[in-house]
């Protein structure tokens, strides 16, 4: 008999119901794992049923294994074999014995990642396009989601109409297909709705299989989309139970095909079905909870579950707000440095963030304050191929160095083949000059290369010339090459909004930098990039973890920051403007965000003008929806109910201890002219003046005079 003493009273309903179909309504931090794994052991134990009669989905291959090692320990037998796996891998093996029916061999090919973009650069080099322009990335998307909404290459085609890059893409679409045809291969898209159409087809192999099941146990299920659920459905038939467990709060991947509907909805498919509700988190504080649930309540989509925990704490949900981005990451950073030698390590700690473009200031305030840390999942901000691009064409104007040149001379795609730039490269290595100075005097080609070739080097020269004279700011000069160059254009029409952002967010790096140091070159930013950008993956075995909100999803911390909650990036702008349903999504996405911590949760924000937003950043308005008795106000000021934009001359609150503490020891009175100050990255300098503010430091060579604000964490007294 299953012990289920330790159980609270939901969940032993959840393990025990008897009933045909249950849906299971878990709550963060509830113990939905525990709950669906001794779920199975009940059904082989108690009620009987044969381990291979037991299907059980999950929607990762780390939550399959973790979910038969629980099984193999609680059963004591490894010869209790349940069916666990991702329904990916189940449909590999359903196919594997019936595909042949489909007119495949069942040694018929699955394409991976390489696969797919090998297929695709066939596809390319046949129609004359470049991975520039067209990503491999945004071209499987697309791909994707034509196979996932059941679309044909004929209806690809109606749907193009006379858009040209619409086109291109059916064409690479038509090729893609009739190319997986030959080779007998099916993508991981593939398997799904080959499964599900050999099932419509041919009935007598859909109950062959649900003859094989007399339960269907499924993981996650709020993050199920409608092909999914009809294999689910197909799978269970009318004769199996059916067991499915998730939370609608924690719906985050509809832009991936994910429906809340089908969890919402389950009963109306299955009027039967007995809804339990697991409500008691086990994970987080009461204030990290309540907080959390008051931000979720105000979504109108949702089943009701009032979520509570046992685990008091005092500690409130802190909220920081600061004048700019920079001061925001600083302070993030020193918190986070204070914390580690206080003795709690980095791996306790994560910072989240709603995009992959706001961990900028984030890497610098932390490569800054010397802690270790990965991007989890993800790439550093300067080792991201669009950003790369784009500082080389800030080369072109500083230096015109071979290696830039390389980069940009056909990105976006001109018509610039490798034997051109190879016949450059020599003769520039046989008259010991640059590239450039021999694109300058262009002797070696004739005809369309000569004039492409001419019509680069004038854009550059004329980029050059406007940073020569100063007419322009560089950030404003910046923003006309990404534009003149044909960048922003190639990025929008392959549909990269994340790798535009990625763009605009280092624009704004250079906005400030010139407004920090306006007699700064090109040249030092350049360099101090650089340094920034050549750093080697920490090899630590304590580091701190920086990631995207989705990227956190089924992880937990003792301690989580989430910067940047300011209105158009969390919730994003995108969202904002689809209106409630939008704003639901990212209120779910807050929520997730929120219940990965356990013990102590701080949102930080920042005014001042967002570069990406193109206006003043106010308050986001999840934090407004927090309990108050769930959350402290500290940093610039308090909430504003309208969301007036901050003062940019304002910086902390001295009662943000203990950051503000350590800022006060920097306070404006206390920088005087001649007094010696020591700067992170600038070394060793002396004020020559302080005006509101701001103080202007002279540094040793290459850095020269700087003008810092007056209470920057990067400042220290020379002692």
């Amino acid at each position: 008999m299953l012990d289920v003493s330790l159980l609270n009273e939901n969940q032993k309903d959840a393990v025990l119901s008897d009933a045909r179909y249950i849906r299971v309504i878990a709550g963060a931090g509830s113990g939905k794992t525990r709950v669906l794994t001794m779920r199975i052991v009940h059904l082989i134990e108690d009620c009987g049923m044969y381990a291979s009669r037991i299907l059980a989905i999950t929607f990762t291959n780390k939550a399959a294994n973790e979910m038969k090692e629980r099984i193999r320990r609680m059963l004591g037998d490894e010869t209790y074999s349940p069916w666990v796996s991702t329904i990916h891998s189940l449909c590999v093996r359903i196919l594997r014995e019936d595909i042949e029916v489909m007119g495949y061999p069942k040694n018929y090919t699955i394409m991976d990642a390489d696969d797919q973009k090998a297929v695709l650069k066939e596809a390319y080099k046949q129609f004359g396009m470049d991975t520039t322009s067209w990503p491999y990335g945004s071209m499987i998307d697309y791909i994707s989601n034509n196979k996932a909404a059941d679309i044909s290459v004929e209806k690809a085609y109606e749907l193009a109409g006379n858009y040209s890059a619409d086109r291109s893409r059916a064409k690479v679409y038509e090729y893609y297909v009739n190319r997986q045809k030959n080779l007998t291969a099916l993508d991981f898209d593939d398997l799904i709705l080959w499964t599900v159409r050999m099932f419509r087809r041919f009935p007598h192999v859909l109950e062959k299989w649900q003859g094989r099941f007399r339960c269907v146990l499924v993981d996650e299920f709020q993050d199920i989309d409608a092909l999914q659920y009809e294999l689910i459905r197909q799978l269970a038939g009318s004769d199996s139970m059916l067991y499915v467990v998730g939370d609608p709060d924690q719906t985050i991947y509809t832009w991936r095909g994910a429906d809340v509907n089908i969890i919402m909805n389950f009963t109306r498919d299955y009027p039967d079905a007995e809804t339990i509700i697991l409500n008691e988190n086990y994970r987080s504080t009461s204030m990290i909870l309540n907080g959390a649930n008051s931000v979720i309540a105000n979504n109108r989509n949702r089943m009701k579950k009032d979520l509570y925990t046992n685990r008091s704490g005092d500690a409130k949900i802190t909220h920081f707000s600061c004048a700019s981005d920079e001061y925001e990451a600083a302070w993030v950073a020193s918190k986070i440095s204070e914390l580690h030698r206080k003795g709690k390590r980095y791996l306790d700690m994560a910072v989240l963030y709603r995009s992959n473009y706001l961990s900028r200031t984030l890497e610098k305030a932390m490569l800054n304050e010397r802690i270790p840390y990965i991007i989890y999942g993800g790439i550093r901000f300067y080792e991201r191929r669009e950003v790369k691009d784009a500082l080389c064409y800030l080369r072109m104007i500083a230096s015109a160095d071979d290696l830039a040149l390389q980069r940009v001379i056909n990105t976006p795609k001109r018509g610039i083949g490798n034997k051109t730039v190879e016949t450059i490269a020599d003769r520039a290595r046989e008259e010991g000059i640059s590239m450039y100075e021999v694109l300058l005097d262009n002797d070696l080609f004739s005809g369309r290369t000569k004039t492409t070739l001419d019509r680069f080097t004038a854009l550059v020269e004329r980029w050059r010339d406007i940073a020569a004279k100063r007419e322009m700011e560089y950030w404003r000069l910046f923003e006309t090459i990404i534009e003149e160059s044909g960048y922003r254009k190639m990025l929008e029409d392959a549909g990269e909004q994340d790798r535009l952002e990625n763009v605009r967010e280092l624009i704004g790096d250079l906005k400030e930098y010139c407004e920090e140091d306006p007699e700064g070159g090109l040249d030092e930013y350049l360099q101090t990039v650089a340094l920034y950008g050549d750093r080697e993956e920490t090899d630590d075995s304590d580091y701190l973890q920086l990631m995207t909100v989705h990227a956190a999803k089924g992880l937990e911390f003792d301690t989580v920051f989430v910067t940047d909650m300011n209105d158009g990036i969390f919730p994003n702008e995108r969202a904002m403007s689809e209106g409630s349903r939008g704003v639901e999504e990212e209120r779910r996405l807050a929520y997730v965000a929120f219940t990965r911590a356990r013990n102590k949760l701080y949102l930080c924000e920042a005014g001042g003008y967002s570069y990406i937003l193109q206006r003043s950043r106010t308050v986001s308005r999840f934090i407004s929806e927090i309990d108050p008795a769930c959350i402290e106000h500290t940093g610039t000021g308090t909430m504003q109910k309208k969301q007036e934009s901050r003062l940019s001359s304002v910086l902390f609150d001295t009662s943000s201890a203990p950051f503000a503490d350590k800022l006060s020891k920097t306070a404006v009175p206390q920088l005087k002219k001649g007094e010696m100050v020591t700067h992170s990255k600038f070394g060793e300098g002396v004020v020559i003046k302080c005006v509101n503010g701001i103080a202007e430091i002279a540094f040793p060579y290459p850095h020269g005079v700087k003008k810092i604000a007056s209470g920057h964490p990067s400042l220290k007294h020379k002692n």
